[in-house]
């Protein structure tokens, strides 16, 4: 068996030049920019990100090493730090003058440890003693100061998605200390303490910076923290603790990845998925936070998928000398070269490849065995619709035994997901039916994602196959269409009518009308138009679906003219004709309609029968037995009287 990767990098990787050609690599998570500096004379700079409009090539000055190098969002201004006191500034704002400018940090004595774009005109110092929020006005080429606070800072680390600093303060460095930026705004988050490993005295830890990663995770902003095994401590192996981190109230542990192993490591997140990786053994483990593990206490979690490493990655050969016929050359996984940014960016400086991580969902149907588990985890995942109706019809294939337990929970965490969408559908739909009320938000329309599996999606692409499969016994078909159906029925979700055409075809194809008697009588099939003309055209086969099929209509109480239409092309003009007056729908039917039904039939008695039947009716609504020319009758008319003369016809009663 092949080993299954359910981790790849991406197939297109932005190509920079590599560290051996250049001074320096620079990463801007924000932008997700590399910047490959060249010094010499002038500084080279060549920009490269995500797609062509983000990528840009200049020179700039040679003021001395470059620290640090960013541009503002949408490649604006950009900012550069060549010493510990100062940050300089460039225009590439169309007609704007591009001479540099330089803003000091504030505070006396502090040095900038870092810098990081809030917006395109707003930035924010870190120092060793503090945190300055600017705003740039690149027209006047300054800067001004919107907010400062003063704190010892060992380290720093952005999040650009929720715009949150975290610094670390004290002497051992694990208290955190939280900043989120809003419209212009600096706001103080509560500070938090992260647990250190404990060891014997005199021995101290102190919280490294390569230990600590911020991403959200399911809408939620975490701080993770890679809590390594304690060689004097007695706990055998490294896990990930996560720290949830609230805008209000205090932050707290809230979830713990158990690693099971000790070594190197590095996280991103991927499709709301923790990635653990681990260098000596060159393996990935992925885990869940929403997926709750059975025998483990509260928010503790164990890998979801058994340890995989990378799926191998090939680089291309470029350049002059290149063969055509010289094969891609491995690229080395797991490399000491490599530097893992959030939330899904690995970057090998040495080869100048920037890759973002991604989730290959197929591999992972056949490492996870416990099939409600892992239909809880491609339920949370993005591109999972035509991965989970795989692992559907995977279960209807394996065969019968034990296995209906199993589709009956599938369908079961489908149909949740499925009545959670119609159930945001319609109250999207009424709130915008009541218009906007006051104070309430604006409702946004609910988001369809490929977790929402319809009865369309089962019918097509599981169910009206597995029906038509050989060698499966009828009664497990039965028993499954049956099974998806009662958890439609659990979920209140309205049963669409081709489900019930399906199961009605399968009891018919074999013979199982008794099966079909029944499921009518005791409602299991609700009641349908389209389910009542199926019935009628299986009267060939099986006769009492006639009745069956009436039966129906009435129930149904709006299906009289369909009523009507199915007596008279069975030729049951006179049952046809009961049934309208026994809904009291006499006065206003269609004598045509009858007369024509009578017709056709070719009994001269039924014609009289029908015929007279409508002239009374004439009678006593407007006290002639006539027609109204509006009724074009006139042929019927003829045609009696060449059947019985003229002397047959009723004539007007005076009263």
């Amino acid at each position: 068996m092949t080993e299954e990767h359910y981790l790849e990098l991406s197939e297109n990787p932005v190509q920079f030049e590599h560290a051996s050609s250049v001074n320096n690599v620079f990463f801007d998570e924000a932008n997700k920019q590399v910047f490959a500096v060249r010094s010499g004379g002038a500084t080279g700079v060549v920009v490269k990100g995500p797609d062509d409009k983000s990528s840009v090539a200049f020179r700039m000055d040679d003021k001395g090493e470059v620290k640090c190098i960013k541009f503002s969002i949408g490649n604006k201004i950009l900012a550069v730090q060549r010493t510990l006191k100062s940050v300089d500034f460039i225009n590439f704002i169309p007609d704007y003058p591009h001479t540099e400018f330089t803003q000091e940090c504030k505070t006396k004595n502090a040095n900038v440890l870092g810098f990081c774009w809030i917006n395109w005109n707003e930035i924010v110092f870190i120092t060793d003693q503090g945190i300055e929020f600017y705003q740039v006005f690149p027209d006047k080429r300054s800067l001004k100061l919107l907010k400062s606070q003063s704190i010892n800072v060992n380290w720093y680390q952005y999040c650009p998605e929720t715009a949150v600093i975290l610094l670390s303060t004290t002497v051992q460095g694990n208290v955190l200390q939280p900043f989120a930026f809003r419209n212009g705004t600096m706001s103080k988050l509560s500070k938090f303490e992260i647990e250190l490993p404990v060891v014997p005295k005199p021995a101290k830890l102190s919280l490294s910076e390569r230990d600590i990663a911020m991403a959200t995770i399911y809408g939620q902003l975490y701080v993770m923290y890679l809590k390594h095994h304690s060689r004097t401590a007695n706990s055998p192996s490294a896990e990930v603790v996560l720290y949830h981190l609230a805008r209000e109230g205090v932050s707290k542990k809230s979830h713990v990845l158990k690693l099971n192993t000790t070594g190197k490591f590095a996280l991103n997140i991927v499709d709301n998925l923790v990635v653990v990786h681990h260098q000596s053994s060159q393996t990935s483990l992925i885990f869940d936070i929403k997926l709750k593990e059975p025998d483990c206490a509260v928010n503790t979690h164990q890998p979801v998928l058994p340890a995989r490493s990378i799926h191998p990655y090939r680089i291309p050969l470029s350049g002059p000398a290149v063969v055509p016929s010289q094969p891609p050359v491995p690229c080395q996984l797991y490399s000491s070269s490599w530097s893992v940014f959030q939330p899904d960016i690995i970057i090998s400086a040495s080869e100048g490849y920037l890759w973002y991580l991604q989730v290959k969902l197929p591999p992972t149907v056949n490492l996870l065995q416990d099939k409600g588990k892992l239909m809880d985890f491609l339920l949370r995942r993005r591109d999972c619709k035509m991965v989970i109706l795989s692992v559907c019809s995977q279960i209807l294939e394996g065969g019968e035994k034990g296995s209906l337990p199993v589709v009956a929970t599938v369908f079961d965490k489908l149909n949740q997901v499925y009545k959670e969408y119609l159930e945001a559908e319609q109250s999207y739909t009424a709130a915008m039916e009541s218009g906007p009320s006051r104070g309430s938000a604006a409702q946004k329309r609910p988001v369809r994602t490929q977790a929402v599996i319809d009865q369309s999606d089962m019918y097509t692409h599981v169910l009206s196959s597995f029906t038509e499969r050989k060698g499966v016994s009828h009664k497990f078909i039965i028993a499954v269409l049956m099974e998806y159906i009662r958890s439609l029925n659990q979920y209140q979700i309205t049963v669409q009518h081709y489900l019930y055409e399906l199961v009605i075809k399968t009891l018919v194809q074999h013979n199982l009308f008794y099966m079909l008697h029944q499921f009518l009588q005791y409602h299991v099939l609700s009641d349908s138009k389209p389910l009542a003309c199926l019935l009628l055209s299986l009267e060939s086969t099986y006769p009492p679906a006639h009745q069956l099929s009436l039966d129906m209509l009435k129930r149904l109480s709006t299906a009289n003219d369909e009523i009507v239409e199915v007596l008279l092309s069975k030729q049951q003009v006179l049952g046809a004709l009961r049934f309208i007056r026994s809904v009291g729908g006499h006065d206003n039917a269609s004598a045509r309609k009858f007369l024509d039904a009578a017709r056709q039939t070719g009994d001269q008695m039924l014609f009289y029968t029908v015929f007279r039947s409508f002239q009374q009716r004439n009678q006593r609504l407007r006290g002639s037995p006539g027609f109204n020319p509006g009724e074009h009758c006139e042929e019927h008319v003829v045609h009696f009287k060449q059947l019985f003369g003229e002397q047959a016809l009723m004539k007007p009663s005076t009263v």
